[in-house]
């Protein structure tokens, strides 16, 4: 029988760059030819051969509702018959802005943009703008767009200059950004010490994501929030993932913490594009046409991706939702950890909320430098195994599986038991546990 998603495939690579509009897609960290998923309800996808899967990529993190919510569905088609773009302010676009600020009280005035990409570009540009200063302070690992200043990686030695991550990126471009590891206070000593005056803002995702999930250390999150209070630089809270996700005020309600600038996308889009950056009054008057910092869109506040952002806000906003999301997160992972055990296959479970990565390493798991200890190759071996089972799991080992509330218990359970056959092959292949 002929596989459509190999077929379709091929001919992509004809047509489209590695056959694929974003890289991770392509199934190059876990081997094996992508699927092409033709349609999602709830908690599970079908590919274009009928395979039907629990799926823990949920649009990499945005959707939070699961796949085709009813009451997102049911805006959706309410909006899209008055129109999909005017180019012109809308009343839904002041909704959502009311909605973002209540939920965020660090944000006081928000800009709707269509990427993440683009509201961290922006968010740049205006810490810039209202210091005076050029230099940012990123951590490895974290991933903030593809934006050149920070598309870097770190030098060979401590706070050495940054080198570009990819071709196309001057040298001169990655000048400017400052690269520390992610949970180390002190290299962030070492950087206030060295350049604390030159920096324009420190930004962080509070939860790595993009390296896997990596949540903050005890006092970590705080110990950043005196760095900028003591050099004048501003802290930028990028919340792509975390936000709406941790709690309805994302990382900053769960850490109980305030960033001076935040950028949001995913979840607070619905399923759709969008986006958005926001922070303190006098940092936003900043931007034109009130101020002289520009930005601009075309999409900007698309009327129809704000309708299904403010269905997703109404859904969110009942106190039961993060209850729920935290107990399905729990049975997870006392069910991966048990099977792990169980086999004695190396492996260190971060955890938090919705949000999951199974590291296939021996080590705690707290910065890039020992996230890249996993077994890239047992990871591989596990994300194809969970395939044959049903369930598809982001396509790395350096990405997050995300939770939603469309999963059910059953789901759950299902989820186990193949995590259960793959944990018992990998053991049997590798000569782990019982196959010693």
């Amino acid at each position: 029988m002929a596989n459509q998603s190999e077929e379709l495939f091929q001919k992509a690579q004809n047509l489209i760059p590695g056959g694929v509009n974003s890289p991770v897609r392509a199934f190059k960290a876990v081997g094996g030819k992508p699927l092409f998923i033709k349609q999602g309800q709830g908690s599970k996808i079908v590919d274009i051969d009928d395979r039907a899967y629990i799926d823990y990529c949920m649009g990499w993190g945005a959707l939070l509702l699961g796949h085709c919510h009813p009451f997102v569905q049911d805006t959706l088609k309410k909006t899209i018959v008055k129109g999909t773009l005017f180019g012109t302010p809308t009343q839904g676009e002041v909704e959502l802005a009311e909605a973002i600020t209540q939920a965020f009280p660090s944000i006081e005035k928000v800009r709707l943009v269509s990427t993440g990409t683009e509201a961290v570009m922006s968010a740049i540009r205006l810490a810039r703008a209202y210091t005076g200063r050029d230099k940012i302070l990123k951590f490895d690992g974290c991933y903030h767009g593809h934006y050149d200043p920070l598309l870097v990686k770190s030098g060979s030695g401590v706070l050495t200059l940054s080198l570009p991550n990819s071709p196309g990126i001057t040298k001169d471009t990655a000048k400017d950004t400052i690269i520390i590891p992610y949970n180390d206070i002190n290299s962030l000593e070492i950087a206030k010490a060295k350049f604390g005056k030159e920096v324009a803002a420190v930004i962080v995702e509070p939860v790595m994501g993009n390296a896997g999930v990596i949540p903050p250390e005890e006092n970590f999150l705080q110990i950043l929030k005196e760095f900028c209070n003591i050099t004048g630089s501003l802290l930028i809270f990028d919340e792509i993932i975390t936000g709406f996700r941790l709690s309805y005020g994302g990382a900053q309600e769960y850490f109980n913490i305030k960033a001076d600038l935040t950028t949001l996308g995913k979840i607070c889009g619905g399923g759709l594009p969008l986006a958005a950056f926001g922070g303190r009054k006098e940092i936003m008057d900043l931007l034109a046409p009130e101020g002289p910092v520009y930005q601009a869109g075309t999409f900007s506040g698309n009327p129809v991706s704000v309708q299904a952002g403010l269905a997703t806000l109404k859904v969110l906003k009942n106190s039961q939702v993060y209850k729920e999301l935290e107990e399905k997160g729990e049975a997870l992972e006392k069910g991966i950890k048990e099977s792990a055990s169980k086999y004695e296959i190396p492996v260190c479970l971060n955890r938090i909320g919705s949000m999951f990565t199974i590291f296939f390493t021996k080590e705690k798991v707290i910065d890039l430098k020992s996230a890249s200890t996993s077994n890239t190759k047992i990871f591989s071996r596990f994300f194809n195994l969970m395939l044959e089972n049903g369930i598809y799991l982001s396509p790395s080992q350096f990405e997050g599986q995300f939770i939603s509330l469309s999963h059910s218990t059953k789901e759950i359970e299902e989820t186990l038991e193949g995590v259960e056959k793959s944990f018992k092959t990998i053991a049997r292949e590798l000569e782990l546990g019982p196959y010693k």
